[in-house]
C-alpha cells in the first residue's frame, strides 16, 4: 500500500471545502512534517516521507462540518476513521494521536509512542504549527490562553489541571527530544519544506 501522492492529498483536502484558517494550519504542518521527515531520511531512519506529508496535510479533516465527526468520537479518532472509508488506512494510525490532549492520557501517550515514526513526526509538527512555525513555548501559551487550567476546582469548561498541564508538557518535551534527535537538529533548527501550497495551487 502506497501513501497518495502530494497532489492527490491536497486534492483530496480541497474536495472538504476547507476554510482559509484551516488551509493555513494544514499547511504549516505538513511543511514542518515534510522537512522533518526529510531530515530523518537523510539520518539514516526509515520512513514514509510521503505518508508523512500526506497525513500531516490531512491530519485535522474531522474538523470540517463536511466530515461530520460522529458523536463521542474523539478528534483524530475522526480523522483516522475519515482515511480508513476513503481508503487510506496507511494513513490512519499517523493522525489518530496527533491531538496535544492525548498527551494527557498515560494509555493515550503509550499508543503514540509505540505507533509509527510518521505519526509521531506528524503529532510533533503539530505542535510547531500554529498558523506558522512557532517554538512549542509559543504554542503551548497559545493553548494556556484558549484552555485555562481549573480555578479552585471549579471552571466552567473542560481545562486541565496544573498538574496535568505539567505532564503533557514534559511529554511534549520527549517527543520534541526523539524527533529533533532522528533529525539530527535542534528544535530552533526547524523549519518548513514549502510544498504544500505549490500542491494546492497545482490541484485547483
Amino acid at each position: 500500500m502506497t501513501a497518495p501522492a502530494r497532489r492527490e492529498a491536497a486534492q483530496l483536502l480541497l474536495s472538504l471545502e476547507p476554510p482559509a484558517w484551516f488551509l493555513a494550519h494544514a499547511c504549516a504542518v505538513a511543511d514542518v512534517a515534510g522537512w522533518l521527515a526529510r531530515r530523518i531520511e537523510a539520518q539514516g531512519h526509515e520512513v514514509d516521507v510521503a505518508a508523512a506529508e500526506a497525513a500531516a496535510l490531512l491530519h485535522d479533516v474531522d474538523k470540517l462540518p463536511v466530515v461530520g465527526r460522529p458523536a463521542g468520537v474523539r478528534h483524530g479518532d475522526g480523522s483516522a476513521l475519515w482515511l480508513e472509508a476513503r481508503g487510506l488506512p496507511l494513513l490512519a494510525p499517523m493522525v489518530r494521536d496527533h491531538p496535544v490532549t492525548r498527551f494527557g492520557s498515560d494509555e493515550d501517550a503509550a499508543r503514540l509512542a509505540a505507533a509509527p515514526l510518521e505519526a509521531r513526526i506528524v503529532a510533533y509538527a503539530d505542535k510547531r504549527a500554529g498558523q506558522h512555525l512557532e517554538s512549542m513555548d509559543e504554542r503551548f501559551a497559545s493553548w494556556r490562553r484558549r484552555y485555562p487550567t481549573v480555578a479552585n476546582g471549579a471552571a466552567t469548561r473542560a481545562a486541565w489541571t496544573d498538574d496535568e498541564v505539567a505532564t503533557v508538557r514534559d511529554r511534549a518535551a520527549d517527543l520534541e527530544q526523539e524527533i529533533c534527535a532522528a533529525a539530527g537538529s535542534a528544535p530552533g533548527d526547524v523549519r518548513r519544506l514549502r510544498w504544500s501550497r505549490r500542491a494546492l495551487e497545482a490541484a485547483r
